[in-house]
């Protein structure tokens, strides 16, 4: 349960004096109510004093340091054991990316080949995530294109079918699809093929994707020679095709002799605050794949800590956990992380940090990777950080605050008085954040009143709680009178939050910003510009296409609704059979009456109604 008080009547040393003797999680806010850091602890009382105590543990750091003087309050969330305070911290850094954590900046999915084997004619695809279903996995994978490639030739070789058909439970249907004339699949859904023969495609298919190409290899070496002597040239240069792409997914390096289990190699290269993390995956002895992983760090962060944290991001977050971990460093919290991940894989996981022999030389390999894209990438990441945490910062600069991490857009669209709707498109550290964007449909406004309309909006907003956290500054999409408006609201709720108004010129380009009664020009070559002008523009289009979607809805059912006979059920039934409005009105009375639970007076009214 979470300890939660009010700012102003939070005592710091009263509250840790209160702290209990339990495993849990703590979370620090500023005063503007941001989460600066999120931590576990085996003992809370024990760990969140250290904070707060001079010549204590991490309080010699001086990010921590920092981090320290701007918490107004802390709150915390006693869990049952020590593993479970580990998945939430994961959980709630992954929420939240604390300021003062260290963080995953490329957070990335992984894709899987699936062969679905629970079915009578198993199809082969990519997927996401491994879910615990009967199909046979493969990966995970670091290369989309490659998934993709590698399905399409698998298809190809093993003739596995295309469609997405539940061959389960139909019938066979008469005639074979485009794919049997081309002579890629030998159609069991016409019944060309039995399950037997099909399944040893499968299997052959299978086995190829585990590693096994030499089968494929020598038949498709033969296949070219018969072509060629046959003198069908075409066919043998397609053969000849498809084996350079088989030989060339063959060419997985084999890099362990000795164990055929899967493992995970993990090194790090930093300089400055930047860290590159470099991760190859070995699955049955080959490298399938590597990936690098970006961190934001700080300088004092030391390597173990910036390893740890990369180790529960990145684990907690994809679905394969291999047998065995190799780091660079030692990692904290290693006995609590590896009895979770041995609990997820359902056997044991070992983190271990080589000190000598072949597993060492993994973990060099590894770190020279890391270090090549550390070294190509800084300036690529500098380039990045400067057009969106750095354009922050200068929206910062211009309002006198500390830091804009969240910045709320309003836009508010009608024609002619037509459904005056409002948008609010968020921007995070730069980046627009679409999960947070709101619609808004006006209640209390009539008309084109947009000061009415934005007074109604931001008091619905900024009294709502479930519409998520305050942001940093709120931005208008217009000069002195909007931002009036939002300041007017926000002091008649007793909230303190700067607000811009984003001010356009002749031309309808952004040029500056209108705060505290002031237009405020951007700095030549500034990145803020191109971020505001990014956010003005978002927040326009979304009102807009709000405003059509409630447009066509209303003239899809002002047309519907009024043909005597034809309620909710009746609509979306000859919506769905028919597409649109257009189709409806080209009908047949015939073709009308063929929409399920349409009878013969129904299907008359539509008819009569449009003819």
């Amino acid at each position: 349960m979470y300890n939660i008080r009010a700012m102003n009547t939070f005592d710091i040393e009263e509250e840790l004096n209160k702290l209990p003797h339990s495993p849990g999680v703590y979370i620090m806010h500023n005063e503007n109510e941001a989460i600066l850091y999120v931590g576990k602890a085996l003992d809370l009382h024990n760990r969140v004093r250290q904070y707060f105590r001079a010549g204590h543990g991490h309080n010699n750091s001086p990010k921590i340091t920092k981090m320290v003087s701007q918490i107004a309050y802390f709150e915390y969330i006693i869990t049952a054991s020590e593993m479970e305070a580990l998945v939430l911290e994961c959980n709630l850094i992954k929420e939240h990316r604390p300021k003062y954590n260290t963080l995953m900046t490329d957070d990335k999915g992984y894709p899987y080949i699936k062969l679905t084997v629970g079915d009578l004619f198993p199809r082969i695809m990519m997927s996401h995530r491994m879910s615990r279903d009967k199909s046979l996995y493969f990966g995970p994978f670091t290369d989309r294109k490659a998934v993709h490639d590698t399905i399409a030739l698998v298809k190809k070789l093993f003739h596995l079918r295309n469609c997405n058909r539940d061959l389960n439970n139909s019938k066979c249907d008469d005639r074979p699809c485009l794919y049997y004339q081309i002579g890629q699949c030998p159609a069991p859904c016409a019944g060309l093929i039995s399950r037997e023969d099909y399944y040893k495609n499968v299997e052959e298919a299978a086995a190829f994707l585990n590693g096994n190409t030499r089968p494929v290899i020598n038949r498709l070496k033969k296949e070219m020679s018969d072509y060629a002597e046959r003198m069908e040239f075409e066919k043998a240069a397609e053969t000849r095709d498809i084996l350079e792409s088989v030989e060339k997914i063959s060419e997985k390096q084999r890099v362990s002799s000795s164990s055929t289990d899967d493992k995970d190699i993990i090194a790090m290269a930093r300089a400055d605050k930047d860290s590159v993390i470099s991760i190859f995956f070995i699955r049955d002895g080959s490298l399938i794949g590597r990936e690098n992983h970006h961190m934001s760090i700080d300088t004092d962060d030391t390597d173990s800590e910036i390893v740890t944290a990369f180790i529960k991001q990145f684990y907690f977050a994809v679905p394969f956990v291999p047998k065995e971990i190799l780091t660079i460093t030692g990692v904290e919290d290693e006995q609590v992380i590896t009895d979770y991940l041995s609990d997820r894989k359902g056997q044991k996981v070992v983190i271990t940090t080589p000190q000598k022999g072949e597993k060492k030389g993994l973990i060099k390999l590894a770190a020279d990777n890391a270090r090549l894209v550390l070294e190509q990438d800084i300036e690529r990441i500098k380039r990045a950080e400067k057009r969106t945490t750095g354009a922050c910062m200068e929206i910062a600069e211009i309002i006198g605050a500390e830091n804009v991490v969240r910045m709320e857009a309003f836009d508010i669209s009608n024609i002619s008085g037509y459904h005056s709707v409002a948008s609010m498109v968020v921007f995070e550290n730069g980046k627009p954040k679409r999960n947070a964007y709101r619609k808004f449909k006006l209640r209390s406004v009539e008309g084109p009143d947009d000061y009415a309309s934005m007074k109604e909006v931001l008091s619905r907003r900024y009294t709502d709680e479930k519409l998520g956290p305050l942001p940093d500054v709120i931005m208008m999409d217009g000069g002195k009178g909007q931002v009036h408006i939002a300041e007017a609201v926000l002091n008649s709720i007793g909230l303190e939050i700067p607000v811009c108004g984003m001010v356009k010129d002749d031309k309808h380009r952004t040029r500056g910003l209108y705060y505290q009664d002031e237009e405020v020009d951007f700095k030549p070559g500034s990145e803020a510009i191109h971020m505001v002008t990014a956010l003005q523009d978002e927040t326009h289009r979304f009102a807009i296409d709000y405003h059509k979607q409630l447009r066509s809805a209303e003239q899809t059912r002002s047309i519907l609704d009024d043909i005597k006979g034809i309620g909710p059920k009746r609509r979306k039934a000859l919506l769905l059979h028919f597409k649109d409005v257009d189709n409806i009105k080209k009908a047949t009375l015939e073709e009308l009456s063929e929409v399920e639970g349409m009878d013969a007076k129904a299907a008359s009214a539509v008819y009569e109604f449009f003819n």
